[in-house]
């Protein structure tokens, strides 16, 4: 089974989503290919394994929900900070994940729907407890988490893609992703401070 799951990782990075077939990941792993029916039921079963093993934001989403459950009294930014940035570290260096992410958004698939719709479900559950900290104030959370999660995704993709930088930063280079870090930071600073000051 790790042969296999193991070997979905290598196809993609070798292949591409496309190369993502039975033979493929098989020959990959070097065991025959009735292996994966008999362990995962479908091909589709194994690479989703695979993904689950691989996507940063269902693992976090569950260890968020599990701390706020523990500490409900912490507050919601320096948490979200944290995911923000170790979401950016993840993605910057997983290169699998970025190939993945770039078949979610690029190719119509069930399977990357299905996935996309838990990702989802599980953000819910951080947002409630967002939400009742926020109660009453002005701050649409999830639209300034989207803009974020979608710059980090971006810039990621297109510095891996094009060797080139973004805005003429390059996060290739410490200076250029302390740059994008301070900003994720600062953002999230100047959103919260907003519905924490009164407005003159």
């Amino acid at each position: 089974m790790g042969k296999l799951i193991a070997s979905v990782g290598k196809v993609l990075e070798e292949k591409g989503y496309p190369g993502l077939t039975i033979a493929n990941i098989s020959k990959a792993a070097g065991v025959d290919r009735k292996l994966i029916s008999l362990y995962f039921g479908s091909l589709d079963k194994l690479v989703e394994t695979y993904i689950r093993g691989k996507d940063y934001w269902l693992s976090a989403t569950v260890n968020a929900v599990e701390y706020f459950g523990n500490s409900p009294e912490v507050g919601s930014r320096g948490f979200l900070e944290s995911l923000l940035l170790n979401q950016f570290e993840d993605f910057l260096t997983n290169t699998e994940m970025q190939k993945i992410l770039a078949w979610q958004i690029c190719e119509e698939s069930t399977l990357m729907s299905e996935m996309s719709q838990e990702r989802e479900k599980m953000s819910a559950l951080f947002f409630a407890f967002a939400d009742k900290e926020l109660q009453g104030k002005d701050l649409d959370l999830r639209a300034v988490v989207t803009i974020l999660v979608a710059g980090i995704y971006y810039i990621v993709l297109h510095s891996a893609h094009t060797k080139s930088t973004v805005c003429e930063i390059d996060i290739s280079t410490p200076e250029g992703l302390d740059r994008i870090k301070t900003s994720i930071k600062n953002i999230l600073g100047w959103a919260y401070n907003s519905v924490e000051q009164p407005v003159a």
